[in-house]
């Protein structure tokens, strides 16, 4: 029963990361085409805001849970897939660390313009443009690492 519980967490928290990863990127990318920068600002505290609740409470969990996992089905850490699933964390934490704080930026650069009735820097448009490449390398590894779970290659 324990287990049970702990691989459904588990599962849960998988894919909390994706679909608020996703969803995340989606309303920020929606917003920003918008070139609004007050619905921009308030888009972007929203996504911050999310990640904070969301993003980084599955974050923590996962390791916690897929540790019990191991230790309740007799794997070992060492183990093929479960290596490449923590190395691809690892990775997948790189690029959404810098993304959390650029969201943060983005975000009251936005309100900035905002408030004083401006169009959004320039310093705004390149740092978007970095949130937005960081996407791609976390979202497809974060897809890799579901497959892991799912299939549970040996290799």
């Amino acid at each position: 029963m324990i287990y049970e519980i702990v691989l459904f967490l588990h599962v849960i928290g998988a894919f909390v990361l994706f679909g608020t990863g996703a969803g995340i990127a989606f309303f920020f990318v929606i917003s920003n085409r918008s070139g609004n920068p007050a619905f921009i600002a308030h888009t972007a505290g929203t996504v911050v805001l999310a990640d904070g609740i969301f993003t980084a409470t599955a974050a923590v969990a996962q390791p916690i849970s897929g540790y019990i996992l191991t230790q309740l089905v007799g794997w070992e850490p060492s183990e093929g897939w479960i290596a490449l699933s923590l190395g691809l964390y690892v990775f997948v934490g790189l690029f959404w660390l810098p993304v959390v704080w650029i969201q943060i930026k983005l975000r009251d650069l936005a309100r900035i313009a905002d408030s004083e009735q401006i169009p959004l820097q320039p310093a705004y448009r390149r740092l978007y443009r970095v949130w937005f490449a960081f996407g791609f390398p976390a979202f497809f590894a974060v897809l890799a690492i579901i497959w892991l779970m799912l299939t549970k290659p040996s290799f």
